[in-house]
C-alpha cells in the first residue's frame, strides 16, 4: 500500500463534480479544495469543497490497494438547510458508484458513509459534510 492513488482519485472526484449537470445547475462550477475566504464566500451563496482524507492499506499477497475515506462539504450562505441538503443530495447522486477511471489503480467501489449538517456563522450559515469511501486496487 502507498499513498500513490490519492492525487489521481482527488482529481477524478473533482472533475466528476465539475462535470455533473445537476450539481452545476445548483452551484455552477463552484467546487474548491479549501473553504473560501469570507469576502469571496459572500459573493455566491453556495459552494462545495473537497476536504479531509484518511487512507489505510487494503492489500493482499498478490495486489496492493488502499481504502480512502474522504469528505466533500457543502457550504451555504442561506438561512435554511433546504438548499444545502439539495446540493448534498446532488453530490451523492454524482459520486456514489461513479465509474471513475484513475490514472493509477482501479476504483473498486465508491460508497457513501455518513453526513452531518451544522449551522455556521455568516457568510457560511449552513454546512453539510459528506463522508465517502473509495476502495482502490493496483490492478
Amino acid at each position: 500500500m502507498s499513498y500513490a492513488f490519492a492525487g489521481g482519485l482527488q482529481a477524478r472526484v473533482y472533475q466528476r463534480l465539475i462535470d455533473d449537470p445537476a450539481l452545476s445547475a445548483l452551484i455552477g462550477g463552484a467546487v474548491y479544495d479549501a473553504p473560501l475566504e469570507p469576502a469571496l464566500a459572500a459573493a455566491g451563496p453556495d459552494y462545495v469543497t473537497l476536504g479531509e482524507e484518511t487512507v489505510r492499506a487494503n492489500g493482499t499477497k498478490t495486489s496492493r490497494g488502499a481504502i480512502h475515506d474522504f469528505t466533500v462539504t457543502v457550504h451555504s450562505g442561506r438561512d435554511g438547510f433546504a438548499a444545502a441538503k439539495e446540493i448534498a443530495a446532488a453530490v451523492c447522486d454524482c459520486l456514489i458508484d461513479a465509474p471513475l477511471a484513475l490514472e493509477a489503480g482501479r476504483l473498486v467501489a465508491l460508497r457513501f458513509l455518513r453526513a452531518g449538517a451544522e449551522r455556521g456563522r455568516a457568510p457560511e450559515k449552513r454546512r453539510v459534510s459528506l463522508r465517502f469511501r473509495a476502495v482502490v486496487d493496483e490492478d
